[in-house]
């Protein structure tokens, strides 16, 4: 997969989908949850390509990384129907993303275990893994970095995806 294989994946997915509505969330710092998939998904990405002797499932690594966090709602308002917030996302984010989509057994466990060791049982696969590392990087980087992928090529997918909807 090259980058523009990225770039009209990831603007598939989001066609037909709900996650343009992750733009009224925000996730870490002042980063939405969209762009935090994005991100998430691109970095993925960018290291299964690096390390292709892994035989990483690119399509279902970049599926699963998009949709890990596809909880739609705002996690910053209380709400007693979900406890925590932390072990509640991940079953809320499959159960949406397995209305929207049909979702193979790799992108199932990528979004179920994305929180380990926080939902305590571990992920399945190396493309679970990957997303579960992936996922706690992009999220340390985006509270403390105040405009997190500002001009790279992270926001650039941001962007296509957002015009995608237009």
């Amino acid at each position: 997969m090259k980058n523009y294989d990225f770039y009209e994946f990831a603007v598939n997915t989001a066609k037909g989908s709900r996650l343009k509505y992750e733009l009224n969330y925000i996730q870490h710092g002042n980063t939405s949850c969209l762009l935090h998939c994005i991100a998430v998904a691109y970095f993925c990405y960018v290291f299964a390509e690096r390390f292709k002797f892994l035989k990483l499932h690119e399509r279902d690594l970049l599926c699963g990384a998009l949709l890990h966090d596809y909880f739609l709602y705002d996690w910053h308002i209380p709400d007693k129907s979900r406890p925590m917030h932390g072990r509640y996302h991940p079953k809320a984010a499959c159960k949406n993303a397995e209305e929207d989509f049909n979702l193979t057994d790799i992108e199932r466990d990528i979004i179920k275990k994305h929180m380990f060791p926080l939902t305590l049982t571990p992920p399945k696969y190396r493309e679970s893994v990957l997303v579960c590392l992936v996922d706690k990087v992009c999220s340390v980087y985006e509270i403390f970095k105040k405009n997190a992928y500002g001009g790279g090529t992270v926001n650039k997918v941001f962007k296509k995806i957002g015009d995608a909807y237009k």
